[in-house]
């Protein structure tokens, strides 16, 4: 079989190639939301998915996430769009139940290169519980995969990015860099091992740190993906009404990642990350951890706001299963984000 770096095919890898986020806050804000009383998260405000009730037991978590490669294996590349897909609905609070594909592939790509990147993802569907039951592909230049997932969750077990209060416990569960290390990937800079790491967060669902928090309550939840750290807390801190103040020096990171940062490696997304959430950020970090919060991720961790008090069982149970559990910060009364 012919070998295709599958990256050089793409002009953004990954929830890199996101749609600005302030460009798409102006695109949403002329449509009109749908009118539904069984439509518990729309458009207004807009979340991790779409949530809409079917009695007073069940409701659908619905989610749509498919972007072009982030790495050049096709296998990776599929089980890192199906993981970043199938978190959407961990994020909600839900369980997935079934998903579909949707690609865009060249025709010249090899169809065995092509039933690598479906075999990825339907490892990981059937990781999350869930089943992939067909599709959709058309014919494109640059290749595109993802997901659309169904799931569920009780109506009264939402989680959303807008229950967060004063006093609360912020926690981020999986490291961040994967935006740095991709693209120092493609520049030939990435330090031995970093990609490797990368990869492993990426195709990690968050199911079993969705499982562990389930217990506790978490008044606040949301995936970190291309808005960066401090864009997903602007949102979780604008939703909640309250101030998010991150510790930066507790900032999970990836092998290689802040020395990559301190290099001055950085994203595309970078800029429009800053363009989304600077106004609302202060800032006193290190410029190194200051990019590295700003950071486009793929895949990446759940970001979650839990009553203090219920910290330290968090973190013990966390610590119990061998799974990463950082403490980064704290909610406080006010508005806006601090990085110090």
């Amino acid at each position: 079989m012919e070998t295709v770096p599958l990256t050089s095919l793409a002009r953004a890898g990954g929830c890199a190639a996101k749609y600005a986020a302030a460009r798409l806050e102006g695109l949403l804000a002329g449509l009109v939301p749908a009118d539904s009383e069984d439509l518990l998260v729309g458009l207004d405000p807009a979340d991790d998915a779409a949530v809409y009730r079917l009695d007073d037991e069940r409701a659908l978590v619905f989610t749509v996430d498919f972007f072009p490669p982030v790495v050049d294996d096709p296998r990776a590349f599929g089980a890192i769009a199906a993981t970043n897909a199938l978190n959407d609905v961990f994020a909600m609070g839900g369980v997935p139940l079934l998903a579909l594909s949707i690609a865009a592939f060249p025709e010249e790509l090899p169809t065995e290169m092509l039933g690598d990147i479906l075999a990825g993802a339907d490892e990981r569907v059937r990781a999350s519980g869930a089943i992939l039951a067909g599709g959709h592909t058309i014919r494109d230049d640059e290749p595109k995969y993802g997901l659309a997932v169904v799931g569920t969750v009780h109506p009264d077990a939402i989680w959303s990015k807008a229950g967060a209060r004063p006093g609360d416990a912020l926690y981020l569960t999986k490291p961040l860099g994967t935006g740095l290390v991709l693209q120092a990937q493609r520049d030939g800079r990435a330090p031995p091992g970093a990609l490797d790491a990368a990869v492993a967060s990426m195709v990690e669902l968050n199911r079993a740190a969705a499982d562990l928090l389930r217990p506790f309550s978490p008044t606040a939840v949301t995936d970190v993906t291309g808005f960066g750290l401090l864009g997903h807390a602007h949102e979780l801190a604008f939703r909640s009404g309250v101030r998010v103040v991150i510790e930066a020096e507790s900032l999970p990171l990836l092998p290689g990642a802040r020395d990559l940062a301190e290099r001055g490696v950085k994203t595309g997304g970078d800029r429009r990350n800053r363009e989304y959430a600077e106004s609302h950020v202060e800032s006193t970090a290190s410029p190194a951890l200051e990019l590295l919060a700003y950071d486009p991720q793929t895949a990446g961790g759940l970001l979650v706001a839990v009553p203090a008090e219920r910290g330290a069982v968090l973190e013990a149970t966390f610590a119990a299963e061998g799974r990463l559990l950082a403490r980064i910060g704290a909610v406080e009364a006010g508005s806006g984000v601090v990085l110090r």
